[in-house]
């Protein structure tokens, strides 16, 4: 075993790294959707914009095989980290140009395919960076860590920016420092794994005798094991269709925040999105995680399930309360989002284990996972495109009524599964 190993500790890189993997992602998928909420574009590009981000993560099983055949796992992690900082401070530098939104659109562009670039290589690294007890040891560290980075981009990073755009007055100066903030927070990771990372022995391309022609041969024997598996189109519906509201809810739930009352919007500030979706809302998505897995493990997926349906369905009706009510009163506020996120991260593990069970049957059980994850995200990029123009087409109130009615094909999808009841029992 290398040397380098035993002397760097796992605790020394897999926080850090899973940290570092969560923070673009946020970028992209959240900061984005409330910085051009904040600079004036319309619900409709922004939902169609920024849903469009989601591709590079829906297509990244397509390059995934060339991260093994050109350098190392490592070499790929520090170099994405490394382009990914300079592409966060070119958002900063373009914010304040006329044409900011078509300059940092495109920039967001390739933070999302190095962010999904990373993600691929850091999820390989941990498995050559650790033997399989600390695998296991670390799965929860790097969850967590992971999770941290969303509450810091979400949480802190909003609540900042709404407090420059605050105590400046001026919504571009505000964002163009917190995404420096952002982009020095990512070089910063950049450097310390640079020199902290360890050099796995195993970490090192496949053999160069190994024909291109090769790899992409057994590249399209997996998938095309994948769509031969028992149940396949039933799985690919579920997978699409099981998210149909919180995809389109997830693109509107922070415009309807920010909206003035006489856009149907409950005029929440910059800072208190920050504290109630960044900080609340991912409390309350991180303890109905971790008790759906709890329920899960104890009594299996498919005694779990129905529950878990309804616990992501259901919760949505506090939009279709809130667009009416109007509630000025934080606490109330906060509270249906606690409900809402709590009930998705609780629903949603039900989504996850089924994922993994699908993919279990037969030999390309990764790849096999990492085609269900494409799905995912697919299953979130295609609603999410036109949920900005079903809200401005109907206005807030019916576009959440509509959400609600969306419901119905989350439990139509979960109707046809076919689950063994043995499956996530402890």
């Amino acid at each position: 075993m290398d040397t380098r190993i035993k002397k760097t500790s796992p605790w020394a890189w897999v926080p850090t790294l899973y940290f570092a993997e969560g923070l673009p992602y946020v970028a992209v998928m959240t900061l984005s959707v409330v910085m051009y909420k904040r600079m004036g574009i319309s619900n409709t590009e922004i939902a169609l914009y920024t849903s469009w981000l989601n591709l590079p993560w829906v297509i990244k099983p397509l390059w995934s095989p060339f991260i093994d055949l050109l350098k190392t796992k490592r070499w790929w992690i520090v170099t994405m980290q490394m382009l990914l900082g300079a592409g966060l401070a070119g958002i900063a530098f373009t914010i304040p140009t006329d044409h900011f939104f078509q300059i940092t659109l495109a920039i967001f562009w390739l933070v999302a395919f190095s962010s999904a670039t990373h993600d691929i290589a850091a999820d390989g690294f941990y498995m050559l960076g650790l033997n399989s007890h600390q695998q296991a040891l670390f799965v929860g560290i790097r969850s967590t860590f992971y999770r941290f980075a969303t509450i810091a981009g979400q949480g802190v990073l909003i609540m900042l920016a709404g407090f420059l755009e605050k105590s400046s007055g001026k919504i571009d100066y505000a964002w163009s420092v917190t995404f420096f903030i952002l982009a020095g927070v990512i070089l910063a990771l950049w450097l310390y794994h640079s020199f902290l990372l360890p050099r796995p022995s195993d970490d090192c391309p496949v053999r160069s005798d190994i024909h291109t022609r090769n790899i992409l041969h057994g590249f399209a024997e997996t998938v095309a094991s994948f769509f031969r598996k028992k149940q396949v189109s039933v799985a690919i519906l579920f997978m699409l269709l099981y998210r149909l509201p919180e995809a389109q809810l997830a693109k509107m739930s922070i415009p309807f925040l920010l909206d003035p009352a006489e856009k149907g919007g409950l005029g929440m500030t910059t800072a208190q999105i920050g504290l109630s979706q960044g900080t609340i809302g991912i409390i309350g998505l991180t303890l109905g995680g971790i008790l759906g897995g709890i329920a899960i493990a104890r009594h299996g997926l498919r005694r779990w399930l129905w529950p878990m349906v309804w616990a992501i369905s259901l919760p949505d009706i506090v939009y279709v309360y809130m667009s009416y009510a109007l509630p000025s009163n934080l606490w109330l506020i906060n509270s249906c989002i606690f409900v809402e996120q709590f009930g998705y991260g609780f629903g949603f593990t039900a989504y996850m284990l089924y994922l993994i069970y699908f993919s279990q049957e037969g030999k390309h059980k990764t790849a096999h996972y990492a085609i269900c994850t494409a799905f995912m995200a697919l299953g979130m990029m295609l609603p999410g495109m036109i949920a900005g123009w079903m809200q401005e087409t109907l206005g807030y109130q019916l576009f959440f009524i509509w959400i609600m009615i969306c419901t119905l094909a989350t439990f139509g999808v979960t109707a046809l599964l076919k689950i063994d009841p043995e499956f996530g029992k402890k």
